[in-house]
């Protein structure tokens, strides 16, 4: 079990959606907390939001850059003291046709959902273990982390390669008194479609009329999507519970389960005798 009050915590993407329902979970809980984004607007209202209930630190990052990544965190410690819990929380929904894949695309998405878990870990993990103060780490993956779903080849590829190093880090770190947990959500409701989109790289020639006005009712139905699913603030009060608890996995609803049962039957047919 981690008590988190009087910890500092460093949240990626803290600024909206997810990393912020787990911010205000965190503030209420007692610890400070270090936020980071690119969306520097929402990094200035989650904390004057947030610092009505703890101290709160705030920094413009760009998960994949790692000097930047080691520049926040020893802004962040020099202001809060240790960080020993981390939350690499940012990721796109970014996607494209399979036939439209470009490297830029799969440096974009690979860049931020999965290199960005791997440079915040490398960031803290070693001063974390160091240190002997215990902790936590909680990776954002995805139901499509689990099982292929209807996400497309990127953005599945990089969920699966944040799901597996969690998976693997959980044994490592027990030793050091430090748990891991991988929040594998189904739809929450947030913008990240909408970010998405406008941070996306543009690749291939500008679209038509017909391929305007189809994107546009796919956005919609995207977004529809998302809107039913659990509020920020519920999944903020998942995580909680999840380190207090050392639980390795979080899922926030069962939409995911046949699949991964038909999956997991498939893997272990194909095992010979």
């Amino acid at each position: 079990m981690t008590d988190v009050q009087g910890r500092t915590a460093f949240i990626t993407g803290g600024g909206n959606g997810i990393g912020l329902g787990i911010a205000r979970s965190l503030a209420r809980a007692g610890a400070s907390l270090a936020l980071a984004d690119v969306d520097t607007a929402g990094l200035a209202r989650a904390k004057a939001e947030l610092k009505e209930l703890t101290d709160v630190e705030t920094y413009e990052l760009d998960v994949r850059d790692r000097a930047a990544f080691e520049a926040a965190a020893d802004a962040a410690e020099a202001a809060l003291g240790p960080v020993t819990l981390l939350f690499n929380n940012a990721g796109v929904a970014g996607g494209s046709a399979v036939n439209k894949l470009t490297y830029e695309l799969w440096d974009w998405v690979i860049g931020i959902n999965l290199c960005g878990v791997i440079n915040g870990t490398q960031t803290f993990l070693p001063k974390m273990v160091e240190r002997g103060l215990g902790g936590h780490i909680v990776n954002t993956a995805s139901g499509a982390g689990l099982v292929p779903t209807n996400a497309g080849v990127l953005y599945t590829t990089s969920k699966f390669g944040v799901v597996g190093m969690s998976e693997a880090l959980n044994p490592e770190l027990a030793a050091f008194n430090i748990g891991v947990t991988v929040l594998c959500p189904g739809p929450v409701a947030t913008d990240i479609v909408q970010r998405t989109l406008a941070a996306s790289p543009k690749n291939g020639p500008p679209p038509t009329e017909e391929q305007k006005k189809l994107g546009a009712e796919r956005l919609a139905e995207a977004v529809r999507y998302l809107q039913q699913g659990l509020s920020i603030d519920a999944v903020g009060e998942m995580v909680l519970k999840a380190v207090r608890d050392n639980e390795l996995y979080i899922h926030t609803d069962p939409s995911v389960a046949a699949m991964i049962e038909t999956r997991t039957a498939a893997i272990l047919a194909a095992l010979p005798d």
